[in-house]
């Protein structure tokens, strides 16, 4: 089996191709987006306050600061609103770690779109195969994958930014080894976006102490105590070819646990289903540890909810809109009745991108994996921006699609 050192290594080689170019490009105004929305969140206001250091790199609605205090308060702003992009291989969030990595590395080094976009690629590729290493033992046993596998994608796309060479950019993995971390218990409070934030920080870092000459273990991913055996890691089979493409942009303001049930009972309330009837939702058993709070008394929580959310959708409440998952609705009363007709079942062989819904005499299933047009994703992606940033949105879009990183930045800052 290649060791997954040499796999993440090779992600900065991978053949990069229009698809691969366009929805990456989808992600990075998606992630943009996301960050520019939630820069008023408070997590992302304290991440910010964090990034006291003066210096070249863009900061989502603060002034520049240095790199590695730049990537933290970036990916930190861009998950605060657990809106950004997922990957049900990587099972975790990619764009909102990759992105500030690549972006601050990117800056620091004084380099340009193209090899900022590269970066980001080849950091959202190793972020994807380390999740996929990994496996689902290392996320059912409680890790955070968006930290987790995240850091190490991260720091792929802090190193390529840089241009470190191959024997540095491994001993900023093995480096990486040390810092990555996250647990899924900090889900539905502000330690989950800092979990993404901690990773971006923690890939720049390693790839900075890389550079000055920092060594490290050579086996500190794979060998008998490295990350992968002492993480649950399965040590799965890891793909060879590009994945990222594969990505799912979330468009519903929630845990992407949820989104399979949603667009199942929007099929059942279109077909004519009482939305004041029963629901019951089958899931896979794993969502029960990310998504299944029963009785969310905040909104943070409630979008970690499969009884709230899809009593909010039955309600008639837009589940694609950001001031849905309030706290104001997590305890209004009626919500919180309607969510006690909600019953969650499980089923082991129903893959985790999918959902079955039975309401009013129907049942109704949906799967995120299954394919959707490219034009038809960029017209969603497109729309959720604008009714997230307003005007901005298609300014934003064609600054990605004119590749300008310094027009990027300046929107970043100027949130």
């Amino acid at each position: 089996m290649t060791r997954i050192a040499d796999a993440l290594l090779a992600c900065r080689a991978l053949a990069y191709g229009d698809r691969d170019r366009a929805v990456l490009r989808l992600s990075l105004l998606d992630w943009a987006a996301c960050a520019i929305a939630g820069a008023g969140e408070p997590v992302a206001r304290a991440a910010q306050a964090a990034a006291d250091a003066p210096g070249l790199c863009a900061v989502v609605g603060g002034p520049d600061a240095i790199p590695a205090q730049a990537a933290l308060a970036n990916a930190t702003t861009g998950h605060a609103l657990d809106y950004d992009d997922t990957h049900f291989d990587h099972i975790g969030h990619v764009s909102t770690v990759v992105v500030p990595a690549a972006l601050a590395a990117a800056q620091a080094q004084g380099a340009g779109w193209t090899t900022f976009e590269r970066a980001c690629f080849a950091g959202a590729e190793a972020a994807v195969r380390m999740g996929v290493w990994l496996g689902r033992a290392h996320y059912q046993a409680g890790f955070h994958q968006t930290a987790t596998s995240g850091a190490f994608g991260a720091c792929i796309a802090a190193c390529h930014a840089a241009g470190l060479d191959e024997a540095a950019t491994r001993h900023a993995l093995g480096l990486t080894a040390s810092r990555a971390a996250g647990s899924k218990a900090q889900f539905g409070t502000m330690g989950k976006p800092l979990n993404a934030g901690i990773a971006a920080q923690s890939g720049v870092e390693c790839a900075r102490l890389a550079a000055l000459g920092a060594t490290s273990a050579d086996d500190a991913l794979d060998g008998p105590q490295g990350f992968g055996p002492t993480h649950a890691g399965e040590g799965a089979p890891i793909p060879g070819e590009a994945r990222f493409h594969a990505v799912a942009h979330k468009l519903h303001a929630c845990c992407h646990g949820l989104h399979a049930p949603l667009e199942a009972l929007a099929l059942a309330l279109a077909d004519g289903a009482d939305p004041a009837a029963p629901i019951t939702v089958t899931t896979h058993p794993r969502w029960l540890k990310v998504c299944a709070q029963p009785d969310p008394a905040t909104g943070l929580a409630a979008k970690f909810s499969f009884r709230h959310a899809l009593a909010l959708r039955a309600a008639g409440h837009d589940t694609a809109a950001l001031d849905t998952f309030s706290d104001a609705l997590a305890t209004d009363p009626a919500l919180v009745a309607a969510r006690r007709r909600v019953t969650v079942r499980t089923d082991d062989a129903l893959a985790d991108t999918a959902a079955r819904i039975s309401i009013d005499g129907r049942a109704t299933a949906f799967d995120l994996s299954d394919p959707q047009p490219l034009e038809a994703r960029a017209d969603r992606v497109r729309a959720k921006a604008r009714a997230l940033i307003g005007e901005r949105a298609d300014a934003l879009a064609a600054i990605v699609d004119q590749g300008d990183l310094r027009g990027y930045a300046g929107a970043l800052s100027a949130a």
